[in-house]
C-alpha cells in the first residue's frame, strides 16, 4: 500500500495512565472501507479518536493523506465523524445542522446552504431540510449525520458504531445504504463496530482488535476462512467456532495430519457447518439441547471428557435432545491452532 489514506504507524495511546492503544500499526488504502470490529473495551472508539486528534498519542505517528497530523489540531486534520448518538443540535433545523460545521469556518452563507442540499440529496434526506431533529426517526437522524459529516469534504469519514442504535430491520438497510455511498463516493471510511455480521457485510478488509492490539487485517473472506487466532476464530462466527484439544475426542486420523512435535500443545477448530451428524462411525456425542432458526438449527453436542461442540443441520433433519448421535467432522475445514498463543498453526 504505496500511498494510503490513512495510516497509524506504532501508535499507543492511555487513558487515566492504562494503556489503551499497544504500538498499534494500520493502513487504510484511499478509498477503502476499513472496519475496526472488536468486544467492548477493546479500543476501537479510541482508534478513532486518535485519527480525529480527540485523543493524544504517547508513542507513534497519524498519517492523514501523506501528512503526518500527530501534533495538529483536530480542526487542521480534515476528518469528519459520526458518532453513535448522532449529536445533532435539537433547536437547529436539519439544514442547518448540515451546514454548521460550514457556517463556523466561514463559508458564506449562500454556498454552505447549496453544499447542505446536495450532502443531503447524496443520504436521500432532502425532503427533511425544513425539519428539526425531534420529528425525525432514528433512520432519518442517521442520514442527517451522515449528510453533516459529507458536507465538509473530508479526507477521511470515521463512523464510531452509527447503526447501533436502530432496530434490526432497520440496520441491515442503512448498512445496505451507507456501503452503496461509500461506493458512489469512493471516500476513505474507517467504521467502528462490535457486530460481526456488520463488518462481514460492509468491509473491504477488517482489523479484529482485542485489548488495545491488533489481531488480524484482512478481507472478510480471510477473516472467516483463515482466523489468525483463536480469538478471531471465536469472536467471528455465531455460534463461535468449535475448538477442541488435537488430541481429544476428535483428533483428526487424516487429513490434515498434525505433527505436534517440539511445537507444543495444539487445539483444533472447525465451524458448526463443517460437523457431520450422520457419520455412521464417528465420535460418540450426546445432544444437549437443539436452537432452531429459520431454516437452520444448531444442535449442542457433548463428547467425552467434558468437551463440547456445535453442528449446524438443517432444521428438518434436526436431531432430538438427549439422543446419541457419531460426530465426524470435514477435515478439510479443520484449524489448527497453537493452545498457549493461539496463533494459528504453520507446519
Amino acid at each position: 500500500m504505496s500511498d494510503p489514506g490513512l495510516a497509524l504507524v506504532g501508535v499507543s495511546a492511555a487513558y487515566r495512565r492504562a494503556t489503551v492503544l499497544h504500538e498499534v500499526d494500520l493502513a487504510v488504502a484511499r478509498g477503502e472501507l476499513l472496519v475496526v470490529l472488536g468486544p467492548s473495551g477493546a479500543g476501537k472508539s479510541t482508534v478513532l479518536r486518535v485519527v480525529a486528534g480527540l485523543e493524544p498519542v504517547t508513542a507513534g505517528r497519524v498519517r492523514i493523506a501523506g501528512r503526518d497530523v500527530t501534533a495538529e489540531r483536530p480542526g487542521r486534520r480534515n476528518v469528519s465523524m459520526v458518532f453513535q448518538s448522532y449529536a445533532l443540535f435539537p433547536h437547529l433545523s436539519v439544514a442547518e445542522n448540515i451546514a454548521f460545521g460550514l457556517q463556523v469556518r466561514d463559508t458564506p452563507r449562500a454556498a454552505a446552504r447549496e453544499r447542505a442540499r446536495a450532502a443531503a440529496e447524496t443520504v436521500g434526506c432532502a425532503a427533511l431540510l425544513e425539519r428539526r431533529p425531534g420529528q425525525l426517526s432514528g433512520g432519518e437522524r442517521q442520514r442527517v449525520a451522515l449528510a453533516r459529516a459529507l458536507v465538509r469534504e473530508p479526507d477521511v469519514f470515521l463512523l464510531d458504531e452509527p447503526l447501533s442504535n436502530l432496530d434490526q430491520a432497520l440496520r441491515v438497510q442503512m448498512r445496505a445504504e451507507l456501503r452503496a455511498l461509500h461506493d458512489r463516493l469512493g471516500a476513505t471510511m474507517v467504521h467502528v463496530t462490535h457486530d460481526q455480521t456488520e463488518a462481514l457485510v460492509l468491509a473491504d478488509r477488517i482489523a479484529v482488535l482485542r485489548d488495545g492490539r491488533i489481531e488480524q487485517v484482512g478481507t472478510p473472506d480471510e477473516i472467516w476462512r483463515t482466523p489468525a487466532t483463536t480469538f478471531v476464530a471465536r469472536f467471528v462466527g455465531s455460534p463461535a467456532m468449535n475448538l477442541l484439544p488435537a488430541s481429544g475426542p476428535l483428533a483428526p486420523t487424516g487429513p490434515p495430519t498434525v505433527d505436534a512435535a517440539g511445537v507444543g500443545e495444539l487445539e483444533i477448530g472447525f465451524r458448526p457447518e463443517a460437523v457431520d451428524l450422520a457419520a455412521t462411525e464417528g465420535t460418540p456425542a450426546t445432544v444437549e439441547r437443539v436452537e432452531v432458526v429459520g431454516e437452520d438449527a444448531y444442535a449442542y453436542l457433548s463428547l467425552a471428557g467434558g468437551h463440547r461442540i456445535v453442528a449446524r443441520v438443517p432444521a428438518a433433519r434436526r436431531p432430538t435432545r438427549d439422543t446419541p448421535v457419531r460426530v465426524g467432522v470435514r477435515w478439510a475445514d479443520v484449524h489448527v491452532f497453537h493452545a498457549g498463543s493461539g496463533r494459528r498453526y504453520a507446519p
